[in-house]
């Protein structure tokens, strides 16, 4: 195979790296030293194309406890992987509009879409400041 056909180019899907076989570069390291400082809040900066999505991804699967797509990484041995947590990943370039009530309704139609769909849960809400479970 070519080495060409090995780069993950374009992806930032951690599990879809490791399941079509891609070259990935191992940062387990850090992510743990980062998830064991145990702050309230983290800020991650890093310039456009540089590995932000790819790092989120990551931080999902290891959280919700897929032990599989590790294998052979850093934190493969060291993790509880008995420890699992539910993971809302927003990607903020899915509701357009151009206005900020439009906005809101969609960024809520979307935070709907991810209750319903992946935890299996209605949320219902003229606003996002009153979105409650039902």
């Amino acid at each position: 195979m070519d080495i060409k056909e090995k780069l993950s180019l374009g992806l930032a899907d951690f599990e879809n790296i490791i399941k079509e076989d891609k070259i990935y570069v191992d940062k387990t390291d850090m992510i743990e030293k980062i998830i064991r400082l145990k702050r309230k809040y983290y800020f991650l900066s890093r310039p456009r194309r540089f590995g932000k999505s790819l790092c989120i991804s990551t931080l999902k699967n290891l959280f919700e406890g897929k032990k599989e797509l590790f294998k052979g990484t850093y934190i493969y041995d060291s993790w509880n992987w008995d420890k699992t947590y539910p993971v809302i990943r927003l990607d903020l370039s899915i509701p357009k509009s151009q206005s900020s009530e439009k906005f809101e309704k969609s960024l809520n139609f979307y935070l709907d879409s991810i209750a319903e769909g992946e935890f299996g849960f209605e949320l219902k809400a003229e606003f996002s400041n009153d979105n409650s479970v039902n």
